[in-house]
């Protein structure tokens, strides 16, 4: 009998540790019916192993199962019961276990801590935190990584100095939790210094989610170069490592490089996980690879016999609505095991709205609040694409329900980081310090915009007022204001980062040919550093560059066309033309290839005449000015030394 106890007992703790959570909970089930002794270690094991697949009913079975058999003093079962509940979003419960055990040891209060925290308490997480008469290097990372898991990343960066100032021990965890908050913050400077913390406290080889964080935290901050020459400098490398670099290659718009990632990664042997599979679907979606993208959504199904998620379908259904193909999209939602979620319907209706699809977006934007009638961001998403068509009555038919429902939209908000100082600004801000040098910036500059023939868009401007006013109003925009602010604040060349709570004005990301970034979070980042950062880009029709194909700016800078950077387009421009006030379509011809070197861009090396003289053999009259405008706005000297000249004349 006392064999087959710890036989089962062995059995139950194995699959535990092998991930099998719900077998585990099964076969415990199975061994009580047949009068197996319960002790406390294994009942705190299977305990924790309903707290990893949220099965809370069985965890409270568990916990009366632990009181009537008075273990319920026994401070590993009560600290797994406690964890259990937080995992479960069962703070409430989660309290009164903490409250109620007769001593409260470190470990407890770090998983109060971390409960409190997934529960979105962080006030009251701050204060348990402070009220700790001792702490361990887990009462730290519980706290900074609860604040990141929170988007109070700033705050867990401030508690991180607080660590190192009272020379509390600084561990592998710390370094992953904080390197996630700089991804997430698209904080490249503080990202460079945990880099260089990694590297003194020696965590930089050997430790696998260490050097996975510094890889993800260089892709986020827009920096592919070096995420790329810390992942080769990895001495071992795992299916987390390749899914960064995928992702990171995706979030860039270099769907080529990801999928050489993702084939490359199989080659060698290693197995992707539906993650990977994400990042690489990812990928395709933001480059316009339609067939790769069914190829690597077939090879998940087939090969490897990974059921999809909703992600997975959203980024399907994305890729194919992106690419303008409606018609099979519509039918890969109606082929869908499951039913279609408020993110699916949000990117096809997105894309609705980019081609504008009228019928189309009115149906999808139908079901989407059906589905979603709380969510503000579709009322919102449907109200701008009837302002964008023109459909003022559309536009008042969707602001009515929203006030009828009592939807209110989230205010946009719009952060940049200068020299360790982060700015935010809302639409229309004038509260900065700068406020006035900034309006006056961006003013001159959209005055040289419109010169060069740019029409502002004040589609989505409902107000009953002129068009002088409307223009006012769309240049008040919260990414411009922190745009503006840091190109007065920065010296030539800087690279410009920008982070948005909400999607950003499409308009802009035309004016502005940079490339987008999305993090995790679902916030935008934003990275202007001239041409030399213009976007990699792929044919999405036809593969063969040989052919006639067209590139085409969209709401996500998602540019289909030619492949290849700045540095080496391949194909000469043959024709421009306007369509619907966008930048319009750009064809290129591959019958000869234009090499344009990052230098040709600086004015150490070359005069702008000398310039314009260069550019002048490849590019038509139209185009020269859109560029030459862009050489201003990269070094950004002409166009203040005019500010400067007028305002003295004033």
């Amino acid at each position: 009998m006392m064999h087959r106890t710890l036989s089962n007992a062995k059995t139950i703790t194995n699959l535990i540790h092998q991930g099998q959570s719900r077998q585990a909970i099964v076969l415990f089930h199975q061994v009580l019916k047949n009068g197996f002794k319960i002790t406390e270690f294994l009942l705190s094991a299977i305990v924790r192993a309903c707290g990893r697949v949220a099965a809370i009913k069985e965890g409270k079975q568990f916990h009366c199962m632990a009181i009537k058999h008075g273990f319920n003093r026994d401070m590993i079962l009560m600290t797994s019961l406690l964890d259990m509940y937080s995992k479960c979003n069962n703070i409430t419960e989660a309290r009164l276990v903490f409250d109620e055990m007769p001593q409260r040891d470190v470990i407890a209060t770090n998983s109060m801590i971390s409960g409190l925290c997934w529960s979105h308490l962080t006030l009251e997480a701050i204060e348990l935190f402070s009220n700790m008469s001792r702490r361990d290097a887990g009462s730290w990372n519980s706290l900074i990584s609860g604040l990141g898991h929170n988007s109070e990343g700033r705050t867990g960066l401030v508690f991180f100095e607080k660590m190192r100032l009272e020379g509390a021990e600084v561990d592998v965890m710390t370094m992953v939790s904080v390197l996630s908050i700089c991804s997430d913050l698209a904080a490249l400077s503080n990202g460079k210094q945990c880099h260089g913390l990694v590297i003194k406290y020696g965590f930089e080889l050997g430790y696998l989610p260490v050097g996975n964080a510094i890889i993800d935290m260089y892709a986020k901050c827009g920096c592919m170069e070096d995420a790329c020459l810390c992942f080769k400098n990895m001495p071992l490398k795992n299916v987390i490592s390749w899914t960064a670099l995928i992702t990171g290659y995706g979030k860039q718009g270099r769907g080529l490089e990801a999928l050489e990632a993702f084939d490359t990664m199989e080659v060698q042997g290693v197995a992707p996980n539906k993650i990977t599979f994400l990042g690489a679907l990812y990928a395709c979606s933001h480059a316009g690879l339609v067939q790769e993208g069914w190829r690597v959504f077939n090879t998940m199904v087939h090969k490897y016999s990974i059921a999809p998620m909703m992600e997975h379908y959203t980024c399907m259904v994305d890729l194919l609505a992106r690419s303008n193909c409606f018609s099979e999209a519509y039918k890969f939602i109606e082929r869908m095991p499951v039913k279609p979620d408020t993110r699916l319907l949000t990117a096809f209706l997105s894309s609705c709205c980019t081609h504008k699809n009228l019928e189309l977006a009115r149906s999808v934007g139908k079901k989407l609040l059906e589905s979603a009638p709380e969510e503000a961001g579709a009322y919102m998403l449907l109200s701008n694409f009837y302002g964008l068509v023109g459909d003022l009555q559309g536009v008042a038919k969707v602001r009515r329900l929203m006030l009828d429902r009592g939807i209110r939209k989230e205010k946009a908000c719009t952060w940049i980081e200068i020299n360790k100082t982060v700015h935010s600004f809302q639409s229309g801000d004038r509260s900065h310090p700068l406020s006035k040098e900034i309006y006056n910036y961006l003013q001159h500059l959209f005055k040289k915009l419109k010169s060069n023939g740019y029409v502002p868009d004040t589609s989505m401007v409902m107000q009953n007022v002129d068009e002088q006013r409307k223009e006012e109003i769309v240049l008040g925009h919260s990414e411009k204001l922190a745009i503006g602010l840091g190109l007065i604040s920065t010296p030539p060349g800087t690279r410009i980062v920008i982070v948005k709570n909400l999607r950003m004005w499409y308009r802009f990301e035309q004016i502005i040919y940079h490339p987008l970034l999305r993090s995790p979070t679902e916030r935008f980042h934003y990275y202007i550093d001239g041409l030399k950062h213009l976007q990699y880009v792929q044919c999405a029709e036809n593969k063969n560059i040989k052919d006639l194909f067209t590139i085409r700016w969209n709401e996500k800078v998602d540019i289909k066309g030619a492949v290849g950077g700045l540095e080496g387009f391949h194909g000469v421009l043959t024709e421009r033309e306007y369509e619907d006030n966008v930048w319009g379509a750009l064809e290129f011809s591959s019958n000869a290839c234009l090499d344009v070197n990052d230098h040709l861009f600086n004015q150490e090396y070359l005069t702008q005449n000398e310039m314009e003289e260069k550019l002048s053999s490849f590019f038509p009259k139209l185009l020269l000015q859109l560029y030459t405008f862009l050489i201003e706005l990269y070094t950004h000297v002409d166009l203040r030394e005019h500010i400067k000249e007028e305002e003295e004349e004033t």
